[in-house]
C-alpha cells in the first residue's frame, strides 16, 4: 500500500507534550517563524547531517511529510524533518530508498541541541514520527547513520530504536560512507494487507 500523499507539515494542529527528564517537551509541527532556529541546530551538527541554507531549508519544509520541533521551556532544541515516497527530493540516500520502496518515510535529518541529548528529546521525536507514520500506513520508517566518519552515538540510538542496516554507500563526492537503515512499522504492515 502506498501512503497518503504528503501534506502540510503545519496541518495536524497543537504540540504533543512528551515526558524527558530535563522537563516536559512539546513536539509540534514547525513553521517558517521556526527557521532561524533549525537552521542554527543543523549548523552545529553539520558534519553529520548536510549543510542547510534559507533556501535549501525552505525548498526541504515545502517537500516534507512531517517536519515537528522539540521545544522545552519555548525554546526549540531539537527538529525532525521527514519526507515521503514520491519527491523529487535530490539525496543520494533518500533516492536509494525511493529506488526500492513506495511505503516508507524517510528521516532527513534530526538533531537534538547538545546540551540536550541524552534527556529524552530524541526519543520523544523517535515515538512522536513513529506513531504518526504508522497511523497513515507507512510500512517503514528510513534513515542513515554515518559510518565514516562515525557518528556511535547515532548509530547506538537507531539500534536501540529497533533500525537494521539494509545496505550501505559512499557519499558526498566519497568522503562519507553511510549505513541505510530502516525500522519496519506493523500499522504499515497491517494497512498493506
Amino acid at each position: 500500500m502506498t501512503p497518503a500523499p504528503p501534506t502540510d507539515p503545519g496541518a495536524a494542529g497543537g504540540a504533543v507534550i512528551r515526558p524527558a527528564e530535563a522537563g516536559d517537551v512539546a513536539i509540534r509541527p514547525a513553521e517558517a517563524g521556526d527557521f532561524a532556529a533549525i537552521r542554527a541546530l543543523n549548523d552545529a551538527w553539520v558534519q553529520y547531517t548536510s549543510p542547510l541554507d534559507e533556501a535549501g531549508l525552505v525548498h526541504l519544509h515545502a517537500q516534507a511529510a512531517y517536519h515537528r520541533v522539540a521545544e522545552i521551556d519555548g525554546c526549540i532544541v531539537g527538529f525532525l524533518l521527514a519526507v515521503g515516497p514520491g519527491q523529487g527530493y535530490e539525496s543520494p540516500n533518500y533516492r536509494w530508498f525511493a529506488a526500492r520502496w513506495d511505503d516508507f518515510l524517510y528521516i532527513d535529518r534530526v538533531v537534538v541541541a547538545g546540551d540536550h541529548q541524552g534527556t529524552g528529546v530524541g526519543g520523544a521525536l523517535y515515538d512522536e514520527v513513529s506513531a504518526w507514520a504508522a497511523q497513515r500506513g507507512f510500512g517503514r520508517l528510513v534513515c542513515e547513520v554515518n559510518v565514516e566518519p562515525p557518528n556511535p552515538v547515532s548509530d547506538a540510538f537507531h539500534t536501540r530504536r529497533g533500525f537494521v542496516e539494509v545496505g550501505t554507500q559512499w557519499v558526498a563526492g566519497g568522503t562519507k560512507r553511510v549505513s541505510l537503515r530502516e525500522l519496519t512499522l506493523d500499522a504499515g504492515r497491517e494497512a498493506a494487507t
